[in-house]
Formats: C-alpha cells, sequence, structure tokens
C-alpha cells in the first residue's frame, strides 16, 4: 500500500492556523492566504492536502467555504484536497463535491448517526475521524468524551473509504505519533488508516512508514515549525 502524505492546513476566520491539543485558546497564526500555503505544499510534491475548517468544526457554519474551494480552483486539479469540520449533512458533502473537493472527513456527525456514512458516501468518498483520548472517540470540536472506542467505531462503518485517526492529546504538541495504537488499528481493519498528531520530526515519519497497511500520514505543524519540508517527508514515505 501506498503510504500518502497530507500537508494540513486549519483554517479559522480565513487564516491559516494550528491548535494546540484542538484548543481555540491555543491558536497560532501562520498565514492570511491558505491558497498560498496549499500551492506551496502542492510546488513541493504534495498529491493530497488536508484541510480543517475550525470554524464549522465548532458549529459555526461553512464561514470559510468561500475560502476552501478558492483553494481548490487555485490548485487546478494538481492535488487532491480532503476536509473536515462540520459536514453534517449530504447537502454539505453534496455542496462540497460540486466544488471539486474529493473526499470529506466526518467526525462528530458521523459517531452520532453511523448510517449517515453510508447516505454520504452516496455522493463523496467519506473518511471517518476518529478524534480520540485515550482510546475514546471525542466529538464536538473534540470536547465531548463518549463512551466508544476507536476499536470499536472501525467496525461501525463500512462505507468508510478511509479512517483518519487522531490523538487528541499529541495534535499540534509535537511529541511523536501513537505508534503502537495506529499499528493496532491497522490490524483491525482493511480500511485504509491515515496518522494524525504528533508528528515531529522526519524519524516520526519513517517510524510511520515501517506499520504494515497504514495509508497517510497528515503532518501540520511540524511544517510550519520547519522541521521538515513537505518535499523532505515525501522522500522519506516513498523509501
Amino acid at each position: 500500500m501506498t503510504l500518502d502524505l497530507y500537508p494540513a492546513i486549519d483554517i479559522f476566520d480565513g487564516k491559516v492556523v494550528r491548535l494546540a491539543q484542538g484548543d481555540y485558546d491555543a491558536e497560532t497564526v501562520y498565514g492570511n492566504k491558505p491558497s498560498e500555503v496549499a500551492k506551496k505544499f502542492v510546488d513541493e510534491g504534495a498529491r493530497w492536502i488536508h484541510i480543517v475548517d475550525l470554524n464549522a468544526a465548532r458549529g459555526e457554519g461553512p464561514v470559510n467555504r468561500p475560502v476552501l474551494l478558492n483553494l481548490v480552483r487555485t490548485l487546478d486539479g494538481r492535488a487532491q484536497v480532503q476536509t473536515g469540520g462540520g459536514v453534517r449533512t449530504v447537502a454539505d458533502a453534496a455542496a462540497l463535491a460540486d466544488g471539486g473537493i474529493s473526499r470529506v472527513v466526518m467526525g462528530s456527525a458521523a459517531i452520532r448517526q453511523p448510517g449517515l456514512v453510508s447516505e454520504v458516501a452516496a455522493v463523496l468518498d467519506v473518511a471517518v475521524g476518529l478524534d480520540h483520548n485515550g482510546g475514546f472517540v471525542a466529538t464536538d470540536g473534540w470536547t465531548s468524551p463518549s463512551e466508544l472506542t476507536v476499536d470499536r467505531a472501525l467496525d461501525l462503518f463500512p462505507a468508510a473509504s478511509a479512517f483518519v485517526v487522531t490523538d487528541i492529546n499529541r495534535d499540534g504538541m509535537l511529541s511523536g505519533p501513537d505508534i503502537e495504537g495506529l499499528r493496532r488499528c491497522t490490524e483491525r481493519t482493511s480500511t485504509p488508516v491515515i496518522a494524525s498528531g504528533g508528528i515531529s520530526s522526519l524519524a516520526d515519519i519513517r517510524a510511520l512508514r515501517d506499520i504494515p497497511g497504514l495509508a497517510g500520514v497528515i503532518t501540520g505543524k511540524a511544517l510550519y515549525e520547519h522541521r521538515f519540508t513537505v518535499a523532505e517527508a515525501i522522500a522519506e514515505v516513498n523509501l
């Protein structure tokens, strides 16, 4: 299985930001033009871009959708775009599909209504976001814990084209990925698993590359903090 790199762009109020552990009060702004950031990543070889609409994720509606769709137009088919945050209905997915999005990531809505994933998947590929704290899935922008385990969630979504598995405690902290947890996920499901959270170095990329069956790696803060470049990371995943 090919390991794809997904450079991440989190958009809040139209700006490129990163949060620490999903905390909106722990925001660092990295730029005002998401489309330019995406173009730079693609110029370095990225075949996918991972976008999170942070306003939509916390229930403020698709206020960043014009920014997102402008980003897609700017890329002009040079890379595929996967986006999450506030995708709660078939209509949301249809609007994004019409705008050129390749895949949506559904988190809270999928956990609350597993059958909705099958309905959305009829319109557009769906990755189910499993954001977890200690193996228990959290929803609502990571503010609401649940009793659903990641292991159990992997069995609930037969229509999912991928799972995006994020360890909340590691996200934005540059503390290293949850290698053993991700390995357990790839052993439990034949659906592609995309790793997210904690990546700090090319050594972390190499460790993820060695997980049998892992399909992708999302990295954000390490890129913005110049720990490595997209080109360097792609060189590692292609070894």
